[in-house]
Formats: C-alpha cells, sequence, structure tokens
C-alpha cells in the first residue's frame, strides 16, 4: 500500500471520510513528510494513536483567513517556525537578508513570517478564539522557552510562550509530551491541567513569588533562576539563570526551572525521558511518504539533501557551546536498532528514483551509538565536566564497534552500492578507539571524496570557550586520515569547518589561525562568522562578556568591523579582502606579516617587475 500524506485542505478531509480532525499542526517550512522534519514526525506519532491531524504548510500571515480553511480543530493547534530558526532562515550573520530558503517552494525567501512561531499563534487565537488550546513546539519556540539574547534585535527578550499568549511549550524533543497532551485533551482536560507532563513549559499568573519553593501544582522539585526583569537589565543574572536552565536539563536530575515575567510565571518541568531505542525505532518506521507535497512543483531543496539518508541516534555528548544541540536534544544519546535501520535502508533502496548510494548514516552526531559511561545512565550527566573537552573523560566509553557493525551491515543491502558518512563526525571519539577499526573502515568504504570536520579553531583559549578539543587532536586525526588513505590508495581529503569572532577570539588569535591555515597551505573559502542563536553558551558569551562557567570577563568582537577584520583573515588570499586584511594585522600588530615571499601572510596582486638589464 502507498504511502499517504496528512491531508492539506478541507477537500483532502472529506476525501477520507473525516467530519472533523483534531489538531491543526502549522509549520514555518513547506510540508515535507519526511522523518528528518520535525512536524511531519509529530503529525505521524499522533495520526499512529488514532488522532485526526491535518497540516497547515507556511501558510499566509497577514490575517488569520488562511487558518480557517480546514475548519476549527477540535482538540487544539499545533505550532512550529519549522526545521531551523525562522529569523535564521532569513538573515546571515552579519543580518543581511537572505535571498533563498531552502525549505520553502522554489526557494523562494518570505514564505514564513520572522519569528514564525509568535506571528502563527497570534493569528491562530485571531481564527479560533481565546479557549482554543495552542501548544508550540519545534526549535525555534525550544530555544526561546526563557527569556532570552535576541541577536537581530540585541536585547533580550520573555519567553516565547508569554509574547505569544500560548498554553503549552512542548521544549527538546516531543513525541512522549505531545501523546500526553492529546491524551489530557481528548480525556476533556482543560489546557491548565498539564503539569505534571515532563518536557512542556507554561505559565501561571499572579501567583505571589514568595510561596514557590515547587511548581504550583507540586509535581516536581524546583529551583527560581533570576527573573525577566533581571536577566534584561543585568549581564551577571542573565549568566546565572542561563547556567540554571543548562544545568537542569538532564533527564535525570533535571529540577522544573521557574523564571518571572512580571505577574506571569515561566514553569519549565523536568526534561522528558529520552525515547528508548523500540521507541525510537517505531517513530523511524512510521509510514512517511518521504518527499514533499505534491503541491510543490519541483519539490522542495531541503529534503534533497536527506531523502536518502538514515537517521540512527539523537542527542550529543560532545556539548560544543555554540551549538543548540545541548539545550535542546540533549547529551544522552538515543539509538535505533540495527535492524531498524537496515529495513528503512531496505525502503530507501526501493524509492523510485534511488540510484544505488544511502548519502549519510548519521544524526547530530554520527559516531556516538551509546550512553558517554555508565554513571551517565543512572545519575546523569556530570554538570561540571565536559565528556570530550578539554580532555577526554576517564569514564569515557571509547568504543566504536557498534556503528562499525552497523555501516558494515548497510552495505550488504540489496540494491545499495555505497554507503557514505557526511554528517558530524567527533574526530577526537574516532581517536579514542584504540583498534583503529572504525576510522580504517570509514577511509575505506564511507567517504565520498572530502571529509568534513570540525575543529573551528586552533588557538587553545578560543577552543575551551568553543567546547572544542585542542588543535594537536586534530593535527594527529589529520595524520592518521592522510596514512589511512595512503594504505588504501585512496585521494581524499579533510575540509575544516572553521568559525571567526567566536567569544574569546581576539584578533591575534585570528592572525595565529591564519598563519597556521597558510603554513598548511589550506585556502578556506567558506568561513562561518560566529551566529548568536538563542539558547547556546556562546550566545550568552556573546551578550553578557562573561563566561558563564567561572563568571569571569571574555573579549567578544561584537562590531561589524571587527568581525569582518577576523573573518578575512582566514580568507587571507582573496583580492578582495585586501584592505581588511592590512587593517587586522595593524591593529594587532604584525605588520611583520604584510609583504610578499614564500612564507609571508600577505602578498601582492601582482608580483613585481624585474628591473631591466641587458
Amino acid at each position: 500500500m502507498t504511502n499517504t500524506f496528512l491531508p492539506v485542505s478541507a477537500q483532502e478531509m472529506v476525501d477520507r471520510g473525516w467530519q472533523g480532525y483534531d489538531f491543526l499542526l502549522v509549520t514555518g517550512d513547506a510540508y515535507v513528510d519526511h522523518p528528518s522534519f520535525g512536524a511531519a514526525v509529530i503529525g505521524r506519532v499522533l495520526a499512529s494513536q488514532g488522532y485526526k491531524v491535518a497540516i497547515l504548510a507556511q501558510p499566509p500571515f497577514q490575517d488569520a483567513n488562511a487558518f480557517r480553511t480546514m475548519g476549527t480543530p477540535r482538540l487544539g493547534t499545533l505550532i512550529t517556525g519549522g526545521n531551523i530558526d525562522s529569523m535564521v532562515a532569513h538573515y546571515t550573520a552579519a543580518k543581511k537578508r537572505r535571498g533563498e530558503d531552502d525549505y520553502s517552494p522554489r526557494r523562494e525567501a518570505g514564505l514564513r513570517p520572522d519569528r514564525a512561531v509568535l506571528v502563527y499563534a497570534h493569528r491562530t487565537r485571531e481564527a479560533f478564539g481565546a479557549e482554543m488550546p495552542i501548544i508550540l513546539g519545534g526549535l525555534e519556540a525550544s530555544l526561546r522557552r526563557f527569556a532570552h539574547y535576541d541577536y537581530w534585535e540585541d536585547k533580550v527578550r520573555r519567553s516565547v510562550l508569554i509574547d505569544a499568549h500560548a498554553d503549552i511549550l512542548v521544549y527538546g524533543m516531543g513525541e512522549r509530551a505531545i501523546l500526553d497532551i492529546a491524551q489530557r485533551l481528548q480525556d476533556g482536560y482543560p489546557v491548565t491541567a498539564m503539569g505534571d507532563i515532563r518536557g512542556i513549559c507554561y505559565r501561571v499568573l499572579g501567583y505571589p513569588p514568595a510561596l514557590i519553593s515547587k511548581t504550583p501544582d507540586a509535581s516536581f522539585m524546583a529551583e527560581t533562576c533570576p527573573s525577566y526583569d533581571e536577566v534584561r537589565t543585568e549581564k551577571f543574572s542573565y549568566a546565572t539563570a542561563f547556567m540554571q536552565q543548562y544545568q537542569e536539563h538532564d533527564a535525570v536530575t533535571g529540577k522544573a526551572v521557574l523564571q518571572w515575567h512580571g505577574d506571569q510565571l515561566l514553569v519549565q518541568t523536568p526534561p522528558a525521558l529520552p525515547l528508548t531505542t523500540a521507541e525510537l525505532d517505531t517513530v523511524g518506521m512510521l509510514p512517511y511518504v518521504r518527499d514533499a507535497h505534491p503541491q510543490y512543483e519541483g519539490g522542495i531543496k531541503a529534503v534533497e539533501e536527506v531523502r536518502f539518508s538514515l537517521i540512527h541516534n539523537r542527542g550529543c555528548f560532545g556539548a560544543c557551546h555554540f551549538c543548540s544541540l545541548a539545550f535542546h536534544q540533549g547529551r544522552v544519546i538515543s539509538t535505533r536498532s540495527h535492524d531498524s535501520i537496515e529495513a528503512e535502508a531496505t525502503l530507501v533502496a526501493q524509492l523510485p528514483d534511488f540510484k544505488g548510494y544511502i548519502h549519510d548514516v548519521g544524526g547530530p552526531t554520527a559516531n556516538f551509538r551509546h550512553p558517554s559511561c555508565q554513571q551517565q545512565e543512572k545519575h546523569g550527566m556530570c554538570r561540571h565536566r565536559a565528556c570530550l573537552t578539554p580532555t577526554p573523560c576517564p569514564k569515557l566509553n571509547r568504543d566504536s564497534e557498534d556503528y562499525r557493525q552497523l555501516l558494515q551491515r548497510l552495505r550488504t543491502v540489496p540494491n545499495v552500492k555505497k554507503v557514505f558518512v557526511r554528517s558530524g563526525l567527533r574526530y577526537d571519539h574516532l581517536l579514542l578507539d584504540s583498534s583503529g577499526k572504525l576510522l580504517a573502515e570509514l577511509t575505506e568504504h564511507h567517504i565520498s571524496g572530502q571529509l568534513k570536520v570540525a575543529p573551528e579553531h586552533c588557538v587553545g583559549a578560543v577552543l575551551d570557550y568553543m567546547g572544542k578539543p585542542h588543535w594537536n587532536v586534530y593535527t594527529a586525526f589529520a595524520e592518521q586520515f592522510a596514512a589511512l588513505n595512503h594504505k588504501f590508495g585512496k585521494k581524499q581529503f579533510l575540509v575544516p569547518y572553521l568559525i571567526s569572532s567566536h567569544p574569546g577570539c581576539t584578533l591575534k588569535d585570528a592572525v595565529t589561525l591564519a598563519v597556521t591555515l597558510h603554513s598548511m597551505g589550506k585556502h578556506p573559502e567558506q568561513v562561518q562568522d560566529f551566529y548568536p542563536t538563542p539558547g547556546t553558551m556562546s550566545t550568552c558569551m556573546y551578550y553578557t562578556g562573561l563566561d558563564p562557567r567561572t563568571m569571569q570577563p571574555i573579549f567578544v568582537a561584537k562590531t561589524p568591523r571587527d568581525k569582518a577584520m577576523q573573518r578575512a583573515l582566514l580568507q587571507w588570499h582573496r583580492p578582495d579582502k585586501r584592505v581588511l586584511v592590512i587593517e587586522a594585522l595593524q591593529k594587532a600588530g604584525r605588520t611583520d606579516l604584510i609583504g610578499f615571499g614564500a612564507h609571508c601572510l600577505i602578498r601582492p596582486l601582482t608580483k613585481p617587475k624585474r628591473p631591466h638589464t641587458r
């Protein structure tokens, strides 16, 4: 039987014989029914339990008319900004408007509003009134669930739940929470009777601050972090609040967290427990169509990157400070079984346009297939110790055999010619596997010409602020990778991801990185300026000028000129960067690097003419 899309119109509901429906799911992305799209996952999870879900994808948002076209949902409206934050979708790190959106038809920009979750929630209220339960979810809502620094306005904004006047916000991976909420609504409970559900935020009006020692319904032990009024005016309070929120994001040890917004109390219940392997298998094998809805001529660009890819895990204990994963999916690893991944690969290999290549077997970090350590399963993640940085924890599980066996098994699937791994590989964890088998197997069988890894910088102090391993780890990995390529007769290359102007990176640090890259013969065309997105430790550093772990001040490049100089240094070989590079070298006190020659950083556009001689 051919899988079918969830309905996107009143006519499609009629065609199914529906007299009404339970949930309207509004998304800022075009409708792609694929397990890598959060809206599709939540819609399928609800549908698997018998709920009738209709999809409203990228509705016109200038008024509420589009929200009424399918009638009023019986139980509630679910709202997500899409797979990425709508502001990131619309603006570059330099705050320039993007001209394209890969999650929209024809890559057309502007089909979702800025701060999509807020706008969609307001339009939903206009369409259905004050009694309609509104539940927010997805990345945009999850990372903005507390008072947060907004880079685009350069100020601290209130929780998105407060500003949206919504009822519930589901944060993190929401399958457990959304099914609990749906069941309560189905049973006739009011939307206010959800306070014992894990993995949600809700708001309470006018609760006396002096009486708060637990959450209002006393379901969970709780602690109160600095209020919105405090964090928007005091940067020390902002950093304090961030660390409380960050440390309580643990499904084993996390408490509820409370934050006042005027006379409204925001309550975050403890994180939902991660899905078991059996549950994750079920979610991964729901009847997705694995394509964009046919209403979009030419398809959707974003699905092309993942159509023939497999997601085998969730969570990341790498915990890079500029990454949102730690505050969204969390640091606990959940994995699917080999049987489930093989079954999905078999299904993908039968798709009509499959050419024999599985593009990726990954997730947040491809080579994490187990909890970081045995202690973590019982006692939760360590609050004051990262698993991999600045040096690996002695208790860290370093074995990579399970992932290697999974890749071996996938290579035997009928019609599969090649299985690639393209998503994030933690090269420092690969090096910890004393057998070296996984790296050897990746090099021989699973790399498509280039292996992209993320050293990000070379200066130790900057890498410590980033939560990344030191440069010697990257160079050791590069040497092993080169040796394995020689052994197998391969010509494959490492492509390093780099970040400029991260908090803690001075102009001198940027010069050091530029000289290091030059000495290695690396000429990066693409460099990512640090992008302060909500919910990350690095964004907290950027806004406050403090390292929230120590409360010590750090340097932050904030002006457009300072950021442009750091970026230009990493692209020193480009003629259009010449003026900025010279200015940066002068400002950093490295005028010795201005000139030309085999070992100089800056060379003239043309070689000087030799004097005429007979």
